[in-house]
């Protein structure tokens, strides 16, 4: 008897049909996707590997789930859109995997609805996650406004309005949907600045989706390239991010591809973008 395939946009809107199940989710492959899968009971994951990235953080969500014996792997983030379970199950091709999927028997080069239907035969009943605690760090100050650092947009809070984030997760919107581009209980987050991991690009330049929707908002917005910062770590953004791509709302204040994320929060002043550029 095989288990039942259920896709999700992203493992941060779970319900209690991933149970037992075989979970296809468009988040990326990091310890934190990687956690909260597990932690809501599917039996087996799939995830993006968001470009791999710096320290190769976005697949490093399989060794963690292999030491529990949870069959995992990871669809190549050029083959599907990141934040798309649908389309990672409808087009994916694997590029990643742990031991337990490889004795699942399913293999790099595969599409992911082969490696889906093979894991939903035979792959083994997981233990527990060790825990893993999501982070929140407040990294400064800025134009008034408090600087934090989150390792997932699942992290985010109604107080969060008027503060600069520099969020772990990928920029893509979940599924295309326009109301999760910064969201909280559906209700937009209006953030002084927001910045994510671009994931690497990916199938039509799914990682940074979001900025379009978060313009739209007047919410300036940028994306940090997937080499330069660990995907899932707010503070791997904060310390070594390099911006790759920007809305035009980030652009008036300065924001351009190439430009360390930190600087140009640090340059931050007010809504003036010919403002003072001394760091604090």
């Amino acid at each position: 008897m095989s288990l039942p395939i259920v896709a999700a946009a992203s493992v941060t809107e779970l319900g209690a049909a991933v149970r037992g199940a075989v979970l296809v989710a468009g988040s990326h492959g990091g310890v934190i996707a990687a956690y909260l899968g597990a932690a809501a009971g599917a039996r087996a994951l799939i995830l993006n590997d968001a470009g791999v990235g710096l320290d190769r953080a976005g697949v490093a969500g399989l060794a963690y789930l292999d030491d529990i014996g949870m069959a995992a792997c990871t669809v190549a983030h050029a083959s599907a859109h990141i934040g798309d379970g649908a389309d990672a199950l409808a087009r994916g091709v694997i590029s990643h995997l742990n031991r337990p999927a490889a004795q699942a028997g399913v293999a790099v080069g595969m599409a992911a609805r082969d490696a889906a239907i093979l894991l939903a035969c035979h792959a083994p009943a997981p233990g527990l996650p060790p825990p893993y605690s999501e982070g929140r760090w407040q990294l400064g100050e800025v134009a008034g406004a408090q600087v934090w650092g989150l390792d997932s947009v699942g992290k985010l809070l109604a107080e969060d309005a008027g503060r600069v984030l520099l969020i772990g997760s990928h920029g893509a919107l979940h599924a295309g949907r326009h109301d999760s581009a910064l969201n909280l209980h559906g209700r937009p987050v209006a953030a002084r600045a927001a910045l994510f991991n671009d994931a690497g690009g990916g199938a039509d330049r799914a990682g940074a989706s979001r900025l379009p929707e978060l313009q739209r908002r007047g919410v300036p917005a940028a994306t940090v390239d997937c080499m330069s910062a660990r995907i899932g770590d707010g503070r791997s953004m904060w310390e070594t991010g390099v911006i790759s791509q920007v809305n035009t709302c980030a652009a008036a204040l300065g924001a351009a591809p190439g430009m360390a994320a930190r600087a140009w929060v640090q340059a931050l002043r007010g809504d003036d973008p010919a403002g003072s550029r001394t760091p604090w």
